[in-house]
């Protein structure tokens, strides 16, 4: 979620803020890779793992706007490192769950938790940004697509060299606490994150919904993509990594060439890119064999990479409370994505599932043309 900060005297350094935006990722990147070994330890259908995933939302929305933003203002930069902190501890427990009802219960905590760092680190990135005038947030989201990227990638060779879930997530959590460690050496103030005051103009709410969109495709995708290759096209668990891997490595080299395409405008970007991603996700729901899913994972993720930092900016353009309605709405979205994925598979299969993930793109692109961003 991005923030809206007013200037103080210090400055958060950027490079514990960016390592908060890549353990944010590292740990959603290898949760996406591990989730086939969380449905077998929990012995659940999609239809229900789904329903669990819902409740990472349940447990983030209230945490990001009722706490985190009083705990900004409380111990201002720190709570990059005590939300970090609180983040590492959540980590571990979805892991242990062997039941429904405390994967449910787990995944909730960690949800607040996520929540509560996502918070921190943007508002941090805001800071920044309006005190040296220079754009971050591309930059930031990028590496929390790398942290997606690697999260993943070296939780599935982990999987396929014998490890389970447990140690996994453990060592995960471990590299966060370290992170978290790191960060906890800033100080300063950071102005209120206007996490409450929502806005609900038309123009803005036309913003958030087909933001909300994009996100359920991006949450779709890098969640469902491992869980895919393993069950549909009987990947080996070090492949069927690799799904949300090139997922977030697409994300991030779309981000990255965002930040660098000055010249093109955000509406063509937005518009252009869903486009390109609803082409990815027929690629992978049609795909006849890994390689080609995977191929289709990646253009799908290029495509859908700039979104969170077209609409989030074009909120912090209008005003303040404006960014608060735009993230919440996108947020729900990002979170929201799971589950839909989830229930389509159980009441069809995850090729149907998929293929909603490209309609849902293509109807972004459509919308996206319509939007005032400037």
């Amino acid at each position: 979620m991005a923030a809206t900060v007013t200037n103080h005297t210090t400055t958060p350094r950027r490079s514990p803020t960016l390592a908060g935006f890549f353990a944010l990722g590292l740990f959603w990147g290898a949760w996406a890779a591990v989730l086939p070994s969380v449905q077998e330890a929990t012995g659940v259908s999609k239809g229900a793992l789904g329903i669990a995933m819902l409740f990472v939302t349940v447990g983030s929305l209230p945490a990001m706007l009722f706490v985190a933003g009083p705990l900004v203002d409380r111990f201002g930069v720190r709570a990059v490192a005590l939300t970090c902190a609180a983040f590492a501890c959540a980590t571990t427990l979805p892991g242990l769950a062997t039941t429904l009802p405390v994967l449910i219960a787990t995944l909730a905590l960690t949800g607040a938790a996520s929540g509560t760092l996502d918070v921190a680190i943007n508002a941090s990135a805001a800071r920044i940004e309006a005190d040296s005038g220079k754009r971050l947030m591309p930059l930031a989201h990028g590496l929390y697509s790398v942290g997606i990227l690697l999260g993943a990638v070296g939780a599935g060779l982990a999987r396929g060299a014998g490890s389970s879930r447990e140690p996994i997530l453990l060592v995960i959590a471990a590299l966060i606490g370290l992170t978290a460690l790191w960060t906890g050496r800033q100080r300063g103030p950071i102005s209120h994150v206007e996490t409450r005051g929502l806005r609900f103009g038309r123009a803005l709410v036309w913003i958030g919904v087909v933001g909300a969109a994009a996100f359920v495709v991006e949450g779709g995708m890098e969640s469902w993509s491992a869980l895919f290759l393993e069950q549909r096209l009987h990947a080996e668990p070090s492949v069927s990594g690799l799904g949300p891997g090139v997922f977030g490595a697409s994300m991030a080299a779309g981000r990255f060439f965002g930040q660098a395409a000055h010249r093109v405008s955000d509406r063509v970007l937005l518009a252009g890119g869903s486009a390109v991603s609803a082409v990815g996700c027929a690629i992978a729901a049609t795909a006849p064999n890994a390689p080609v899913a995977l191929v289709g994972f990646a253009i799908g993720g290029a495509g859908i990479s700039l979104n969170a930092p077209i609409v989030f900016g074009a909120a912090g353009r209008k005003a303040a409370t404006a960014v608060a309605t735009v993230t919440t709405l996108g947020y729900v979205g990002l979170l929201v994505g799971p589950p839909l994925v989830g229930g389509i598979a159980q009441a069809l299969d995850l090729r149907a599932s998929f293929l909603a993930l490209a309609v849902i793109a293509a109807a972004v692109a459509v919308g996206a043309t319509r939007l005032r961003l400037d």
